[in-house]
C-alpha cells in the first residue's frame, strides 16, 4: 500500500500547553477570589477617634441579652445615639457597692453604666453615676470602655472591674454575688 501523498503540516500536540494554562488560570482565579472576599468581608473598627485597632465584620454582633437596662441607661444611651432599647448583656455588683451594666442597643453597640449604690441609689450622672458609650468587647470577653475626658479605661468582666487612669494607676474591684 502506497503511502498518502498529505503534503499538510503534521499535527501539533497542544495537550500540555491546554493543560499548564488551565492550571495558571485556575490558580490565578482562586487567588483572585481570595482577596476579593478578604477585602469585602472585613473593615476596620476603631478603639479611638480614628485609631484603627483590629478587624471585624461588617454585621453587628449581637451578644445575648438578659432584660432592658435600667431606664437612667435607656436614656442616656438616647443621648448617645442609641439605637432602640439597650439590653443588658452584663450586670455586675463591685465589692465596693457599685453596679455595672453593659447594654447593647439594636444595632449592636455597647455601652457602659455604672451607679454607686445600685440601680436603687440615687442616680447623678458625673457624681455618683457614669455612662461611656463606644465599648469594645475584647476577645477574651470582657469589655473596655474609656472615658474620653480623661482616657480612664474601665476593663469589665465576670470576675472583676480594672479601672486604669491616664497617670498608671489601677484599682480592682472584685466582683460579689448580688
Amino acid at each position: 500500500m502506497a503511502p498518502l501523498d498529505d503534503h499538510s503540516q503534521p499535527r501539533r500536540l497542544i495537550f500540555f500547553p491546554v493543560v499548564i494554562a488551565t492550571v495558571l488560570l485556575t490558580i490565578i482565579g482562586m487567588i483572585g477570589g481570595y482577596l476579593l472576599s478578604e477585602r469585602r468581608g472585613r473593615k476596620p473598627v476603631t478603639t479611638g477617634p480614628g485609631s484603627p485597632s483590629a478587624w471585624a465584620s461588617p454585621a453587628p454582633i449581637l451578644l445575648a441579652t438578659d432584660g432592658p437596662c435600667p431606664k437612667q441607661s435607656q436614656e442616656m444611651g438616647g443621648g448617645a445615639g442609641a439605637l432602640g432599647t439597650l439590653s443588658q448583656v452584663l450586670r455586675i455588683t463591685t465589692d465596693r457597692k457599685s453596679v455595672v451594666w453593659i447594654c447593647q442597643d439594636e444595632a449592636g453597640k455597647l455601652f457602659y453604666h455604672a451607679n454607686k449604690g445600685g440601680q436603687d441609689a440615687p442616680w447623678e450622672e458625673g457624681r455618683t453615676a457614669l455612662f461611656l458609650p463606644d465599648v469594645e468587647r475584647l476577645p477574651d470577653g470582657s469589655f473596655r470602655a474609656v472615658a474620653t475626658w480623661d482616657r480612664t479605661v474601665f476593663t469589665v468582666s465576670g470576675e472583676r472591674v480594672v479601672i486604669r487612669r491616664s497617670s498608671g494607676a489601677e484599682e480592682v474591684r472584685k466582683v460579689v454575688p448580688d
